[in-house]
């Protein structure tokens, strides 16, 4: 079994948090982090099940992408940057950072990006129940899910380098890396807790 000497990392969020822009400029500081921006993993190893034209959005069929990220994910040294983040077997991840932002402003950034009334009604309710990171809390243990605020452009590199302060510690703690393991069963079910 392969060991990891690099942490995995999900980056959760609403979309328009700035989750991406985190991934980017962590791997960007890192060069032995890789960002997986899933719905491009998701475009370019075929792991859609078609379309909800209602939303405007790709489906991902879930057990495609998580076969199709598997190894990736072994090695270590992963940013995960998606939208949800429940659907990771516990045993793949190290972090799960929850992207936050002020309602007026991600509002304003969906608009701009000229998202449909449903699809912007949608997330904002999402934003504002906090659906994800409540999600990230249920599926993952406590201690390893936080919560960041991205409000302003100092705010993610403050963000970024609390998180490189984080990947070092790590590393610190697990000089002979750890275990690679796999997150799916023989079958390809995940995991019982």
């Amino acid at each position: 079994m392969v060991k990891r000497t690099s942490p995995n990392i999900i980056i959760t969020g609403t979309p328009g948090v700035g989750k991406t822009t985190h991934a980017q400029l962590l791997a960007q500081n890192n060069p032995d982090l890789r960002h997986l921006a899933i719905n491009q993993v998701a475009k370019e190893r075929d792991c859609y099940d078609g379309r909800d034209e209602e939303l405007g959005s790709w489906i991902v069929d879930e057990d495609k992408l998580l076969d199709a990220i598997e190894p990736d994910l072994l090695r270590g040294g992963n940013i995960v940057d998606w939208h949800a983040c429940d659907l990771f077997p516990r045993s793949w991840i190290d972090l799960v950072i929850v992207v936050r932002a002020d309602s007026t402003l991600l509002y304003d950034r969906l608009k701009a990006r000229g998202y449909a009334d449903k699809k912007l009604e949608e997330n904002m309710d999402a934003e504002i129940m906090q659906v994800l990171l409540e999600e990230a809390r249920q599926a993952f243990d406590e201690e390893i899910v936080v919560e960041l605020r991205s409000d302003e452009a100092d705010e993610v590199e403050r963000n970024v380098e609390r998180v490189e302060q984080w990947v070092k510690a790590w590393r610190e703690q697990h000089p002979d890396g750890v275990e690679g393991v796999s997150g799916l069963g023989e079958e390809g079910d995940e995991e019982e807790d």
